[in-house]
């Protein structure tokens, strides 16, 4: 493995994708699957799978990670969903979160409305909070911690 820090699953795939574009311009056609064993390898991996899977592991210090899961409060409505996204903010500790719901979350407390949201992106501050509040000073998101 090499030292170098190594980028989101996200951006290696787009380096690969780019690559490819980069090959095809040279008229030296790549396949999609010799471009990521590229990627791999330009990293120091084995292979593809090998720079996936670490790509995939929390990074050190970082609390949360894509694929982690969570459950807990979004505008007061129980959920248990899957992190999509992770984006550490300038805030010490907080971190932008994208969360895909298990099960969608009604968001409007009237009875005869109702708006579901099952993709949510919120800042989460060290205490497992978003700084935003509801009108009644209670946190958007409140995570289980």
């Amino acid at each position: 493995m090499s030292n170098i820090s190594l980028p989101s699953l996200t951006d290696l795939k787009a380096e690969a994708k780019k690559l490819r574009a980069q090959a095809s311009e040279a008229e030296t056609p790549l396949s999609h699957s010799q471009a990521l064993e590229q990627i791999a390898k330009r990293y120091g991996y084995r292979n593809w799978n090998v720079i996936a899977a670490a790509a995939n592991q929390p990074k050190a210090g970082n609390r949360f990670y894509e694929g982690m899961r969570l459950s807990g409060h979004y505008l007061s409505q129980p959920f248990a969903g899957k992190v999509l996204k992770v984006q550490p903010t300038e805030q010490q500790g907080s971190y932008q979160l994208t969360i895909l719901f298990d099960q969608p979350v009604d968001v409007v407390s009237f009875e005869s409305f109702s708006a579901f949201r099952q993709r949510v992106s919120c800042t989460i501050g060290p205490d497992g909070t978003s700084p935003q509040q509801t009108s009644n000073g209670e946190p958007h998101m409140r995570l289980d911690l």
